[in-house]
């Protein structure tokens, strides 16, 4: 009678249930996941490894069951009593770029995750699910969270971190109504805390320098985060250099020499605790180029180099905004965009589906817009929307009309518009 009853209550919520009013679901608090991703380049596992209870909510407080892009994998909170969806979350993974390269295809390999959600009022379940280029679900892991488990550990941030704001709008800092930028220090020691903070005012500057983000600069807050590191600089492997610091980037990502990245995701989190974030750069000190940018997860960008404000603002096309790469070297080991799926990317497109792309932007009587093949990396088959953009070259001043609507949207999006 109960699982009646249950089913019942379901079927009314989904044809009644209007917007999920934040403050009945949730509380103002953050609830921190962390996981790990394992498998080769055709298996995929998902662990449920800790769950912690941390800094009052900043992320979006309305269209919380809604999604703007679909992204590599998605983390969606329902409500266990009800199974009415109260959340959700998409993003992509360094795991699933891993899978693409040719150690795949000879090692099992596992890799950290974190993700932050509201906390719920009652039990709820989380399910996480991977999807491959196919937009093929490949991995599924379901598992409840109760809020009132004494398990899940209460978090302050380490009481050696400082942070302060380097942008807000006005004096409230309003994380409800704001994106929360957070820039972490990586390779500065104690006597460099001056030049990191410096160096996140160029990188302020550098972003907002580049539209629509001059346009949309009021809408974010950003809070430099400090942490000491006990050498200069990032963890260079192919020179045998191991340097301890904060988030534990090293170069010679995946035996590429430029890519610089950390596989040590929670204890990035960590150092975050207590900080009020939904995006998050790692600014690395030194002059060297490198870098990446994952969507929803994180940007890891070099402070001195030359080319420091075109890389910072293509990182955070991807990270922040989901852009994909507009240029193509046909270096992919797999197949990234197969002829017959559609990309997620707002920026990309096969063909398959146009429509839900740029097509009502088509014809364009500036010549700015229009379907130029090449893209993520492929030369054949991807076609983008513009001869030139921020997602294409380090000469291109600022993104094409189609990302530049892309990342508006988006902006909308979180800020609850």
């Amino acid at each position: 009678m109960k699982q009646f009853l249950t089913l019942i209550t379901t079927a009314l919520l989904s044809l009644t249930a209007g917007a999920v009013d934040f403050n009945e679901w949730f509380d103002d608090r953050t609830l921190r996941l962390d996981y790990i991703f394992g498998g080769d380049n055709h298996s995929q596992y998902i662990f449920f490894e800790q769950a912690y209870a941390t800094t009052p909510w900043a992320g979006r407080r309305s269209h919380m069951d809604e999604t703007m892009l679909r992204g590599n994998g998605q983390l969606t909170v329902k409500d266990h009593e009800t199974g009415r969806t109260l959340y959700v979350h998409t993003f992509s993974t360094l795991f699933q770029e891993w899978q693409e390269t040719e150690e795949a295809t000879r090692v099992q390999k596992a890799f950290e995750t974190s993700y932050n959600v509201p906390m719920p009022r009652r039990k709820a379940d989380i399910t996480v699910t991977l999807t491959d280029s196919h937009n093929r679900i490949v991995g599924r892991m379901t598992h409840t969270v109760d809020p009132a488990d004494i398990l899940i550990r209460r978090l302050k941030g380490p009481a050696d971190v400082p942070w302060l704001y380097v942008w807000k709008p006005d004096s409230t800092a309003d994380v409800a109504r704001r994106i929360d930028l957070a820039i972490v220090a990586e390779g500065y020691t104690e006597q460099e805390r001056t030049k990191f903070y410096a160096d996140c005012q160029r990188a302020v500057g550098a972003l907002f320098a580049h539209e629509p983000f001059t346009s949309l600069k009021n809408r974010f807050n950003v809070v430099a985060v400090a942490p000491a590191s006990e050498s200069t600089g990032p963890s260079v492997p192919r020179k045998g250099v191991w340097n301890r610091t904060p988030a534990a980037t090293h170069y010679d990502t995946f035996y590429s020499d430029r890519y610089l990245m950390t596989q040590d995701i929670h204890r990035l989190y960590d150092v975050l605790s207590g900080v009020p974030f939904e995006h998050v750069i790692v600014l690395v000190n030194t002059d060297v180029y490198g870098g990446g940018g994952i969507y929803n997860q994180l940007l890891v960008t070099t402070s001195d180099n030359a080319t420091f404000s075109q890389v910072l603002v293509h990182e955070f096309g991807h990270s922040y905004a989901g852009l994909g790469d507009e240029y193509f070297y046909d270096e992919n080991y797999g197949e990234a965009y197969p002829a017959d799926t559609e990309p997620w990317e707002p920026n990309l497109t096969t063909k398959v589906d146009f429509r839900q792309k740029w097509a009502d932007m088509l014809p364009d009587p500036t010549g700015r817009v229009g379907l130029y093949e090449g893209g993520g990396n492929q030369s054949k088959g991807v076609y983008r929307p513009s001869p030139d953009c921020r997602m294409r070259t380090n000469e291109s001043p600022d993104f094409c009309p189609v990302c530049a609507r892309a990342i508006v949207r988006l902006t909308d999006f979180y800020c609850n518009e």
